[in-house]
């Protein structure tokens, strides 16, 4: 069975086809990243390999210039085969069905535009989704977590306001164990909240959501940040993002729930396993915002290792299908593995070397594909900085972090953009120090030599973002603490201020005062094997 695309034509005359993605169901003809998004080109690819990918539809980049024109007489005849594929109607008060809204251009942009999750749910499908689930922990965290992503991403609502009340109402309890009780009464403060900093009430009406939702994905595409990335890599204004809806799944469906990224191969070094972050009883979004910390791939194989067996041959049938490393999201539902989302992952040039002959040599590309990957890459790109020793001792660290891309860089500290600025008026390279890894300091973090940050996953779209950019990155510093007011940080117990000298070592997660000195190592193995492919018949 191919996925079913529903037309629709306009009254300018665009015609255009808005395709249904099922489990199971071939590859349309016409479909491709161009029309598609790469996300969602990929979720069809996916889906036709059998993997397990949630239904959805999508509303394509042709339509992100005439966003204005998207409404419920385009989207409505897609939802309604949505709708019989799962069996739960949107805003359904027994049945309801949950939607995410994610934003996927022809090329990668990771993090640049706007998600909302848990769209549907509503004082009057509470009830329902509790019926349904026999979980309230999950339906009220549900809940309280798309008010607070809906107010911040269509209602333009500073999220610290949320963030209040979130500490108002768990004190010192862990934000993952609170239980229903403190969520509903969290839920009804953020919808207090919303509705005073918006100056209207949330949207009660499911389909108001999602009108509201899809269109506050397309204007994303003209964010501050998306527009500077796209400045970055020379992408064109026109390409356009399409919109992806999908029916939602749960990582924060408790037991044995969660979500997780990671790449098929080490994106820093390029070496052969799967490289993941894992937050159980989380969504998705919790561990690409840079806002958490997350959990290495020991702890979901120790949990559950028939679930990471599946993950391991899932991101091998993905190799085998697109032949290069992939960048996979996913979550764990009550024990069911879904898939959200695979893309050629970003890495150093060092991993980018070795991940293309090791596919050469097990055959997952031909000499050709191996050569064309491999021109571009030479002595100095593959070069690696590393800390000197004295002695055969390396220097002492003042605090350690998540390695999220390697290399060593020395720099005095910034705390924003402009501190970055000035650091770069007086002929310095800076290093941006930030309380979470997050894709808006991507202008800053261009023009620094490094990010270390207190919270954050190696896998946040800003890490990533960091590593395609060539930027030494430390997540998720548990001994720094930073004071914006003050312009001082603590690391590991010293206090520094703004333009004080530290260095982040990428290959050993090690923060260290002062500069170190530096020696340059080239992989001369690595570099051997670069020369015969090259020079192969």
């Amino acid at each position: 069975m191919k996925n079913r695309s529903v037309r629709h034509e306009n009254m300018a005359g665009l015609s255009t086809s808005i395709p249904v993605i099922q489990p199971g169901a071939a590859l349309a003809e016409d479909a491709s990243a161009a029309s598609l998004g790469n996300k969602a080109f990929n979720l069809a690819r996916m889906a036709a390999l059998g993997l397990p990918v949630p239904p959805g539809f999508v509303i394509g980049t042709a339509w992100c210039a005439r966003a204005d024109e998207v409404g419920p007489a385009l989207w409505r005849p897609a939802l309604t085969r949505l709708e019989e594929a799962t069996g739960r109607r949107l805003g359904d008060p027994r049945r309801p069905l949950l939607l995410s809204v994610r934003s996927g251009a022809p090329v990668s942009m990771p993090g640049m535009m706007e998600t909302l999750l848990n769209i549907g749910l509503s004082d009057a499908t509470v009830d329902g989704m509790l019926r349904l689930t026999g979980h309230p922990r999950l339906v009220w965290d549900a809940y309280r977590r798309l008010v607070a992503g809906f107010g911040e991403v269509v209602a333009g609502i500073d999220p610290s306001v949320f963030d209040a009340d979130l500490d108002a109402i768990r004190g010192s309890v862990p934000e993952r164990a609170l239980d229903f009780d403190a969520l509903r009464r969290l839920t009804r403060r953020h919808l207090d909240t919303y509705a005073r900093a918006a100056g209207t009430a949330f949207p009660q009406d499911p389909a108001d959501q999602l009108q509201a939702a899809i269109q506050a994905v397309f204007r994303s595409w003209q964010a501050p940040k998306a527009r500077s990335w796209r400045a970055l890599h020379a992408i064109a204004d026109s390409m356009g993002t399409a919109v992806t809806v999908q029916q939602m799944v749960f990582g924060n469906a408790g037991g044995l729930s969660g979500a997780g990224v990671g790449f098929t191969r080490d994106p820093t070094t390029g070496m052969r396993g799967l490289w993941v972050d894992f937050l159980f009883n989380a969504q998705g979004e919790d561990v690409v915002a840079g806002r958490r910390s997350a959990e290495g791939h020991e702890a979901l194989s120790a949990a559950a290792p028939h679930l990471w067996a599946e993950l391991v041959a899932a991101a091998a049938r993905l190799e085998q299908a697109f032949g290069d490393m992939q960048d996979i999201e996913f979550t764990i539902e009550d024990g069911r593995l879904f898939l959200l989302q695979t893309r050629d992952g970003k890495r150093t040039p060092l991993a980018a070397a070795r991940i293309a002959l090791d596919l050469l040599d097990e055959g997952l590309i031909d000499t050709r594909t191996a050569r064309d990957r491999l021109r571009s890459l030479d002595r100095a790109s593959l070069a690696e900085r590393v800390i000197a020793t004295a002695d055969g001792v390396a220097a002492e660290p003042i605090a350690r972090a998540a390695s999220a891309s390697a290399g060593v860089a020395s720099g005095p500290i910034a705390l924003d953009e402009t501190q970055v600025e000035a650091a770069r008026a007086r002929g310095d390279i800076p290093i941006l120090v930030r309380r979470d890894a997050e894709t808006r300091d991507v202008a800053a973090l261009d023009r620094a030599a490094g990010l270390l940050t207190m919270r954050g996953a190696r896998t946040s779209h800003a890490a990533v973002v960091a590593r395609q950019l060539g930027k030494v990155c430390l997540v998720g510093c548990g001994e720094l603490m930073i004071d914006e007011a003050s312009g001082r940080v603590v690391i590991g117990g010293r206090v520094f201020g703004t333009g004080s000298l530290i260095t982040l070592d990428g290959n050993t997660g090690a923060v260290h005062a002062g500069a170190v000195e530096v020696v340059t190592r080239e992989p001369e193995d690595l570099l051997a094997r670069i020369a015969t492919t090259l020079a192969a018949d």
